[in-house]
């Protein structure tokens, strides 16, 4: 029993370890990114503000931080970007020793297919959903006679706020997929809550537009549409693993 323990203790050990190893390394990987996303930060600043369509924005700095802060929210959304593959790939790593060698190769699809949907998001939104709103909003501040001063930290803050949950709503394929390969999800379960999802899509898609009708539906339509993509995907995959787990 002793000798049981032991072995149970060891291996627990073995496996924290290699958790603390790896996640070491994606916090220096996370920081060079962060110092990546610094040394661009001008430039990409600059590219952000030439290039929202027709929409001209001027920014103003209301305090001597403001400078540095958004230098770093800047340097934070490259980070991010940056750091997602490699922090996949390293949890897919960890758990290669638990996985056959099928599941390994399948699994290991997950890594750029994640960076690649993360990135469409925030494409999508920034070239998309973000010019419609903030066309809206600059139209609704005229009309009101306000003056259009607007604060270049809090415009960042705004835009990453609004970019970084774009580019996780596009992860929904993926995800979907995961829980149908761990049996979470079936093409009956999807069924029973298609109309509820579709709601959801909806709510989210004014919470996240300007409020009218033709901007709702260009961020509404894609979201529903990205999310039978996902459920044909799925359903696909189930059906495929159903026939070979029959075979």
């Amino acid at each position: 029993m002793s000798n049981q323990t032991d072995t149970i203790d060891s291996d627990l050990i073995s496996h924290l370890s290699e958790l603390r190893k790896r996640l070491i390394y994606v916090a220096g990987w996370f920081i060079a990114s962060l110092c990546a996303g610094l040394y661009a930060a001008p430039k990409i600043l600059t590219f952000v503000k030439g290039h929202l369509g027709s929409i001209e924005v001027e920014w103003s700095v209301f305090a001597l931080s403001d400078g540095i802060a958004v230098y770093m929210k800047c340097a934070l959304l490259v980070g991010i970007i940056l750091t997602l593959p490699f922090l996949m790939y390293h949890l897919w790593a960890f758990a290669r020793p638990g996985m056959t060698e099928a599941e390994a190769k399948s699994t290991l699809l997950y890594v750029p297919t994640s960076s690649v949907l993360f990135i469409c998001g925030v494409l999508f939104g920034y070239t998309v959903a973000l010019p419609m709103m903030i066309r809206f909003m600059v139209k609704l501040n005229q009309s009101m006679g306000a003056q259009e001063v607007y604060g270049i930290q809090h415009y960042m803050s705004f835009l990453i706020s609004f970019l970084l949950p774009m580019g996780v709503a596009f992860e929904m394929p993926l995800v979907m997929t995961f829980l149908t390969r761990i049996g979470l999800l079936t093409p009956g379960k999807m069924k029973q809550v298609r109309k509820f999802a579709y709601v959801g899509l909806a709510v989210v898609g004014t919470l996240i537009s300007p409020p009218d009708f033709v901007s709702h539906l260009s961020v509404t339509v894609p979201l529903i549409i990205l999310f039978e993509i996902s459920a044909f995907i799925s359903t696909r995959y189930y059906k495929r693993k159903l026939a070979v787990q029959t075979t």
